[in-house]
């Protein structure tokens, strides 16, 4: 199974990174991938073994789809990994560095979509998390 790699840096302290990145009340705010969906529901329970489920819909009411998965490490501040339900598994690794945090995010590829349109969409809400984290 090929894998895709997705990064930014933030200009924000990690723990502020983490709680806005693992927390349904601001999951809801930045998890999308284009200006036309957004994210009505999170819900999330942030231990190993724990669900999650974030709603992704198109803001015109014609798609949605849960994204969801079960969480297979949790590092406060440094890892987050999950595997979804069709067994794809992702990891997020958070680096401090000062007043900056570096995120790298690895995952699984799917086969329904090209690897570009991919990385495109994952990179896509990575900039969304980007610009919400560093603006509140």
């Amino acid at each position: 199974m090929k894998k895709i790699t997705v990064k930014t840096s933030v200009n924000a302290p990690v723990e502020k990174v983490w709680g806005f990145f693992t927390q349904p009340e601001h999951i809801t705010k930045w998890n999308q991938a284009s200006e036309d969906w957004h994210c009505p529901k999170s819900e999330s329970d942030l231990k190993i073994g724990g669900k999650f489920n974030h709603t992704m819909a198109a803001k015109d009411g014609s798609f949605s789809f849960d994204f969801e998965g079960i969480y297979t490490d949790v590092i406060p501040n440094e890892k987050l990994a999950y595997k979804m339900p069709d067994n794809r598994k992702v990891e997020v690794n958070f680096s401090a560095a000062e007043n900056e945090t570096q995120i790298v995010e690895t995952f699984d590829a799917e086969e329904e979509n090209s690897l570009e349109m991919q990385e495109q969409g994952w990179k896509a809400i990575l900039e969304n998390f980007k610009q919400y984290t560093e603006k509140n």
